[in-house]
């Protein structure tokens, strides 16, 4: 009886160490629910095809002149502030339409590690993630996003960006970006836009320039930037 019981309770730890990262991180589903109830009112994409679906944190979402910017290419916009790759694998679904017609895919993400921003609100509710749970993570993203519109669509996505309010935890963002970087490169449809380079000085510290004044977002400047680093990176894959 005890042999049977051990063997139950290995059973069922393995069970735990085994289940899905949604059932991981099904605590975080609901945070940004409302932001995602406005976002799925959107219909803009109905009655187009070929455009470039932009999903993730705030930087997609206060990119007001995306459309001039991104310009020639037809824009669809899905971003809500603050996003995480683990509440982003519970909306993706909700994100992305079977029937969408999307050239392509580009994502931004760049919450998941922040410890120490004093005023970041969503630290009070969350904690950091390993460089390599993000990468898993991301995994599960990029997968679901796959099997919503194909597995030959391309997805690129957006190195996250060295910034000084955030520069105390670069080292962590760094390898998770290397990580990510290394993953997609065994993935004929995973695309990595490297920016870190144009964000930095000689000094090899962000360029204040190109942000807002919380040292965080970006500005006009900034995203003018993004711009032809996201464009180059299109064109090299004939996009």
């Amino acid at each position: 009886m005890k042999i049977f019981l051990f063997v139950l309770a290995l059973l069922l730890l393995l069970s735990i160490g085994g289940c899905s990262l949604e059932y991981k991180y099904s605590k975080h589903k609901y945070h940004f629910e409302y932001d995602i109830q406005a976002l799925e009112q959107l219909t803009d994409y109905e009655n187009l095809q070929d455009y470039l679906l932009f999903i993730g944190s705030s930087s997609i979402k206060r990119w007001d002149s995306i459309e001039k910017d991104m310009s020639p290419y037809t824009i669809v916009k899905r971003g809500y502030g603050g996003a995480h790759y683990y509440d982003l694998i519970h909306f993706i679904d909700r994100l992305i339409i079977n029937k969408q017609k999307a050239k392509a895919v580009i994502i931004f993400v760049a919450n998941d590690i922040t410890i120490g921003d004093r005023d970041n609100y969503f630290n009070k509710r969350h904690s950091d993630l390993t460089p390599k749970e993000v990468t898993k993570l991301f995994k599960s993203v990029t997968k679901k996003i796959s099997s919503k519109l194909g597995e030959n669509l391309p997805i690129f996505v957006i190195e996250t960006t060295p910034t000084a309010s955030r520069w105390h935890v670069w080292k962590e963002i760094a390898k998770a970006n290397e990580l990510i970087k290394s993953f997609t490169e065994k993935k004929s449809n995973l695309n990595y836009i490297s920016t870190r380079k144009f964000f930095l000085n000689e000094k090899n510290y962000p360029i204040g320039e190109y942000f807002l004044s919380d040292s965080l977002h970006l500005n006009d400047k900034g995203y003018d930037l993004w711009q032809g680093i996201i464009k180059k990176s299109l064109k090299e894959r004939a996009l």
